[in-house]
C-alpha cells in the first residue's frame, strides 16, 4: 500500500538505452497537464558548487524545484524525475507562443555555476543524452532552447560560456542564420523577427535584446546593430 502523501510511479524507470542514468528521484513534480508531450528541452545550469548540493536542491520538496536530469562536470548522468512526467524546473515564461513550458519539455541541468566552460566529458554526455530525447519525442533542433530563450530578463543559464555552436554543427539545435543585411534595423523588426524565431516571451527590448545575445552572440554588447538580426537568416523562423 502506497503511504500517504508519496507520489505515484517513483519507481526506476525501465529502460534498454546505453546512457543509463543514476536514479535519483525527486517528489518535485507532478502530471503534465491537458495531454501535452515533450516537445521542448530546455538546458539550465545549476549555479551552485558541486553536482551533489544541485542534487539535495532539486530533490527537497522544501524548495519546489526538479528537473529531469542533472549532468555532473565529470559526465556522471543521474534522473531524477521520468520523461513522462512534469518536472518543475522551466518556471514562467513562453516559446512560439505556448506556455506552460512545464507540461511541453524536458529539463537538462549542467552542474556548472555559470562563469566557466562546460567540460567535455559534460558536454559528450548532454549530446547523447539530447540525441535519445529527441529520436523519443520527435523533438526537432529548434525545440533545443536555453532557459534564458523562454524567459528573457528573468534566467540567463544555460550563460555566454555555454557551447551553442557544438550542438548547431551537429543538427542538435538550430543554426544561426545569415541576415547580414537587414533593410530595416529598426527595433520593431527585431522584435518581430525574434518573435518568428520562437522569442514569445513579453519583455522589453532590453531583455530581448540580451536573451537573443546569449544565445547567439555572447560576446556583444551596446545598442542593436545590424550582426544581431544575423541569427534569424533570411526565412525569419528558427521557431
Amino acid at each position: 500500500m502506497r503511504a500517504v502523501g508519496i507520489q505515484a510511479r517513483s519507481a526506476v524507470p525501465s529502460t534498454t538505452d546505453p546512457l543509463t542514468p543514476i536514479w535519483r528521484p525527486s517528489p518535485n513534480f507532478g502530471p503534465r497537464r491537458d495531454g501535452l508531450t515533450p516537445s521542448l528541452i530546455v538546458i539550465h545550469y545549476t549555479a551552485m558548487q558541486s553536482a551533489a548540493a544541485a542534487l539535495e536542491r532539486l530533490c527537497d520538496p522544501v524548495h519546489e524545484v526538479s528537473a529531469h536530469y542533472l549532468i555532473g562536470s565529470d559526465g556522471t548522468l543521474w534522473q531524477l524525475v521520468r520523461e513522462e512526467d512534469r518536472a518543475w524546473h522551466a518556471g514562467a515564461g513562453s516559446w512560439c507562443k505556448k506556455t506552460d513550458i512545464n507540461s511541453r519539455s524536458i529539463g537538462i541541468e549542467l552542474d556548472n555555476a555559470g562563469n566557466h566552460p562546460f567540460s567535455e566529458p559534460q558536454m559528450t554526455t548532454l549530446e547523447q543524452l539530447l540525441g535519445q530525447i529527441k529520436a523519443r519525442w520527435s523533438v526537432k533542433p529548434s525545440g533545443v532552447i536555453g532557459h534564458s530563450d523562454m524567459a528573457p530578463g528573468r534566467k540567463s543559464d544555460p550563460g555566454p560560456r555555454f557551447d551553442w555552436s557544438r550542438l548547431e554543427h551537429q543538427s542538435i539545435a538550430s543554426t544561426i542564420g545569415f541576415n547580414k543585411d537587414p533593410k530595416d534595423e529598426q527595433f520593431h523588426t527585431f522584435r518581430t523577427l525574434a518573435r518568428n524565431a520562437g522569442y514569445t516571451a513579453d519583455v522589453d527590448d532590453e531583455a530581448l535584446l540580451a536573451a537573443v545575445r546569449l544565445r547567439f552572440r555572447p560576446w556583444a554588447n551596446g545598442p542593436l546593430e545590424s550582426a544581431d538580426f544575423e541569427p534569424f537568416g533570411s526565412s525569419t523562423n528558427l521557431g
